[in-house]
């Protein structure tokens, strides 16, 4: 996969994730907040690895 591909999933499952940081807060369900930062922080993840893979590909 290429590294704009992981920057674009991350960013992806970060939004996701912090949705549903926002719905579990507002309706008070501890799980799906727990979910949510969870989704996030593999988003920030996979935007890291695209951020390195483009990095090698630069001479």
């Amino acid at each position: 996969m290429s590294g704009t591909k992981d920057k674009a999933k991350g960013l992806a499952n970060e939004a996701v994730g912090n949705i549903k940081q926002g719905v579990g807060k507002a309706t008070g369900n501890d799980k799906l907040r727990a979910e949510g930062k969870a989704q996030e922080i593999k988003g920030e993840a996979q935007q890291a690895v695209g951020k390195v893979k483009d990095a090698v590909k630069k001479p």
